[in-house]
C-alpha cells in the first residue's frame, strides 16, 4: 500500500480502476497514514473517517476518480453538517447548510473526502499558525512553516497523507504553501471555479479555489472537474480549448518568457534562493527551446499596489466578521479575534464606502496595465512564487504588528499582484536552498490561459522530474 500512496491521484485511479487496490483499501491506507504522521505535523484539524468509509459504496463504478482520498481546505470549500471553522473559534459550531460547488463535484467525480485542513484564522497571513488549532509543520523540517493560508493541505499532500488536497489563493495561499512543501500549487483564472453557492467573490475577487498536488498532471485534471460557471456567478473564464488534463504532454511551442529576480518596486529586500531558484528555471526553460530574458510589466514597480489591496482585503475582511456575527446572533467582538485580523477589522472601520469603491477602480487601471505587457508579445512572467525564504514557525510574530505585517508584505509582493489581475499563475518545485528546503518559482500567463501553464509545466516536469523527500 506505500506504494500505491506514493502515486499520484491520476495514478491512484488507474490503480483501483485496475483491481490493483480497491478503493476501501485505498482509503483505509490514507487514514493509517494520517494516523501515523498527523500528530507530529498537525495538518488535519477535522476528521471523517468513519462517514467517509461509509460513502465509498455509493461512489459510481465508472466515476473518474473512483475511491481516491483527499482533504478539504478549512477554508471555503464547504461541506454540508461538517464543522467549518475557517482557522477561528469565532463561528461557535455554525455549519454549511449545502455542499459547495466544488465539493459537488468533487463527490460526483469519485473523491472520498477524509476531512479538513488547517488554515490560519480567515486566511489572513502566510503561515499556518491559528490559535484556535496550533500550528502546522512542514514535512521537510518540523521547525519550518508550510505557508499559508493552505498550509494544512499542502504539509498534507507532501507528507503523502494524500496525493491531491483542496487549496484556495487571495494573495498566494496555493502558491507560496506550494513553494514551501515542495508541490505544484496553481491558481487558476478568475472566474474558472465557483464560490457558490454560499459566495459569489472572495475578496473582491482577488480569491480563487484551486488544488496543491504533487504532479502536473494531477493538477490539470482536479481543475477540469471543479472547473465551471454557475447561475448567477459573477465572473465567467475565458474559455479552455478543452480539458486541461488533455494538455499534458502537448508542445506548448517556442515561448516569449520574461523573469525577475529582484522586485521591480526595489521594497523587497533580494534573497539568494530566490535569484538562484528563478535563475536556474530561466536556464532550463531556454534550454526547452524559449526565448528568456529579464522583464517585467512595468506596473509590477508601482508603489501604490500594496496599499491599495490590503485596503480592499482588510474592507472584505470586516464584511466577512460582520457576516459570522449575524449567522451566530452575536456581534463578533476585536478580543475574539487573532491580534492581526483585529487591526485589519479596525483599519478597515477607518474607510468609507467611497474609499473602498476608489481602491477598486484603483486595481481595475492596474490590471488593464499589467494585462498590457502580455499583449505587447510575452508568453510568460518567470518570478518567485513568494518574496522571502523558507522560515521558521513564529517568524511571522503574532503580536509584534509592524514586524508581522512588514515580513508579510514582502512575502507576497510577487504573489498578490496576480490576484488582483485575475491571472492564473502556478508554482512549480524546481530549487531547493542548502538546508534543503524546497523553494518553488511561479510561472503567469495572460488571462484564460491555463492550458499554457500546464503544457509548460509539463514540459518542465519531463525534464526535471519533480521530487518530493517529505513522503513519509
Amino acid at each position: 500500500m506505500d506504494d500505491v500512496l506514493r502515486l499520484d491521484a491520476v495514478g491512484q485511479a488507474q490503480a483501483v480502476r485496475d483491481g490493483q487496490v480497491s478503493a476501501r483499501e485505498l482509503a483505509e491506507a490514507a487514514i493509517a497514514h494520517i494516523e501515523a504522521h498527523d500528530g507530529e505535523l498537525n495538518a488535519v484539524i477535522h476528521r471523517r473517517f468513519e462517514r467517509a468509509l461509509a460513502e465509498i459504496d455509493s461512489i459510481p463504478e465508472d466515476a473518474p476518480f473512483r475511491g481516491v482520498p483527499i482533504l478539504l481546505k478549512d477554508l471555503g470549500w464547504r461541506q454540508a453538517g461538517e464543522p467549518y471553522s475557517a482557522g477561528s473559534n469565532v463561528r461557535d459550531g455554525v455549519e454549511p447548510g449545502a455542499d459547495g460547488y466544488g465539493v459537488v463535484r468533487l463527490r460526483e467525480a469519485g473523491f472520498v473526502m477524509l476531512g479538513r485542513t488547517n488554515t490560519p484564522e480567515f486566511g489572513s497571513t502566510i503561515t499556518t499558525e491559528p490559535v484556535a488549532f496550533g500550528p502546522t509543520r512542514n514535512p521537510y523540517h518540523p521547525a519550518y512553516s508550510p505557508g499559508g493560508s493552505s498550509g494544512g493541505s499542502a504539509a498534507a499532500v507532501a507528507a503523502g497523507m494524500v496525493a491531491l488536497a483542496t487549496a484556495s489563493d487571495g494573495g498566494g495561499s496555493i502558491r507560496i504553501p506550494a513553494s514551501l512543501c515542495g508541490l505544484v500549487g496553481l491558481k487558476p483564472t478568475r472566474g474558472r471555479v465557483s464560490a457558490g453557492p454560499a459566495g459569489g467573490e472572495g475578496w473582491s475577487g482577488f480569491s480563487c479555489a484551486g488544488f496543491v498536488s504533487r504532479s502536473v498532471r494531477d493538477t490539470a485534471a482536479a481543475l477540469d472537474v471543479v472547473s465551471g460557471m454557475h447561475p448567477g456567478d459573477p465572473y465567467d473564464a475565458p474559455a479552455l480549448p478543452g480539458p486541461l488534463a488533455a494538455e499534458v504532454g502537448r508542445e506548448p511551442g517556442r515561448l516569449r518568457v520574461g523573469f525577475v529576480t529582484r522586485h521591480p518596486n526595489g521594497a523587497v529586500p533580494e534573497r539568494q534562493e530566490l535569484t538562484e531558484a528563478v535563475t536556474g528555471a530561466a536556464a532550463l526553460l531556454e534550454s526547452l527551446g524559449h526565448d528568456v530574458a529579464p522583464g517585467a510589466p512595468e506596473a509590477l514597480a508601482e508603489p501604490g499596489f500594496a496599499q491599495q489591496f490590503g485596503a480592499i482585503v482588510a474592507n472584505n475582511l470586516a464584511a466577512h466578521v460582520a457576516g459570522l456575527g449575524e449567522l451566530r446572533g452575536k456581534p463578533v467582538q476585536p478580543e475574539e479575534l487573532e491580534p492581526r485580523n483585529a487591526a485589519m477589522m479596525a483599519a478597515a472601520h477607518k474607510h468609507s464606502a467611497a474609499d473602498h469603491i476608489l481602491a477598486v477602480q484603483w486595481v481595475d487601471g492596474f490590471r488593464r496595465r499589467m494585462a498590457a505587457w502580455w499583449g505587447a508579445g510575452h508568453d510568460l512572467l518567470l518570478m518567485p512564487s513568494l518574496g522571502v525564504a523558507p522560515f521558521p514557525l513564529g517568524w511571522i510574530p503574532p503580536d509584534d504588528l509592524s514586524t508581522a505585517f512588514g515580513r508579510t508584505g514582502h512575502a507576497v509582493a510577487y504573489s498578490s499582484p496576480i490576484n488582483a489581475t485575475g491571472q492564473p499563475a502556478i508554482s512549480l518545485p524546481l530549487h531547493r536552498n542548502e538546508a534543503g528546503l524546497p523553494v518553488g518559482v511561479q510561472l503567469v500567463a495572460a488571462a484564460g490561459r491555463e492550458d499554457l501553464l500546464i503544457r509548460v509545466a509539463a514540459q518542465i516536469e519531463q525534464a526535471r522530474p519533480f521530487e518530493h523527500a517529505a513522503m513519509r
